[in-house]
């Protein structure tokens, strides 16, 4: 569904990505963790069209993106939750989630994948007229999964999930992202931490310093040890 190829990328004379390669197949959970500065933020605006890389390539159903405006890959299927939610505070949790719905004509089927978001977030469905400002940060970033899914995606690609929320709300927003990988969405997912990628991924990349230094299958990686040498920078052999 999605291949990264020798991705080059950054801001200025600073080189953010060095040569990422990823694929992400159809169903699957992807997972790219990393510390702090490693580039998987950018990994993801690149890959939607909020930076234009200055090296490689990126194909999304077989097509060539890289170089394409955010508004054409979103009809094209390609939705990206920010790092920090980037709901609209002012609006209603109805707004915010007719906004997600902006670019589609099939007015019934909206209404039908309205009601399923409201069922799979609930809470959102007793917000449903309170200004999206006063949720809660586990509250904005179910809004901001149901309205991403309100596209009708066909890879969503999330920045960081679990950012700012506390261990229980985490367990909540993971366990509504494993629901909608069951229903045959796919998932990229970045995240700082480890610590829940095990739980849900089909695949992990380890990024590092712009380069991917470790990938693999959930099954591959069950021993932590290389994921954590990897992670933090030196060998295994040593941990």
């Amino acid at each position: 569904m999605l291949e990264v190829k020798q991705m080059v990328a950054g801001y200025g004379r600073l080189t953010a990505l060095k040569g990422v390669d990823i694929t992400v197949k159809e169903g699957e959970v992807v997972f790219v963790v990393g510390p702090n500065g490693a580039g998987k933020s950018t990994l993801l605006k690149t890959i939607s069209g909020l930076m234009t890389p200055t090296a490689g390539e990126i194909r999304f159903q077989g097509d060539r993106i890289d170089g394409r405006g955010p508004e054409t890959l979103c009809r094209r299927g390609l939705a990206l939750i920010p790092e920090g939610r980037h709901i609209f505070k002012t609006l209603t949790v109805q707004e915010n989630l007719q906004v997600g719905a902006m670019i589609r004509k099939d007015s019934a089927d909206v209404r039908s994948d309205m009601e399923m978001v409201l069922d799979t977030f609930p809470i959102l469905r007793e917000r449903f007229k309170g200004v999206a400002g006063y949720l809660s940060g586990g509250e904005q970033q179910q809004l901001a999964i149901a309205r991403s899914i309100l596209q009708r995606p066909a890879l969503l690609m999330i920045d960081e999930p679990s950012l700012g929320l506390a261990p229980l709300v985490i367990d909540q927003v993971y366990d509504s992202l494993r629901k909608l990988n069951e229903t045959g969405l796919t998932l990229l997912i970045v995240e700082q931490s480890t610590g829940r990628v095990m739980e849900l991924a089909s695949r992990i990349y380890v990024l590092r310093n712009g380069k991917v230094v470790l990938e693999g299958d959930r099954e591959e990686l069950t021993d932590t040890s290389a994921l954590d040498a990897a992670y933090f920078g030196f060998s295994s052999d040593a941990a």
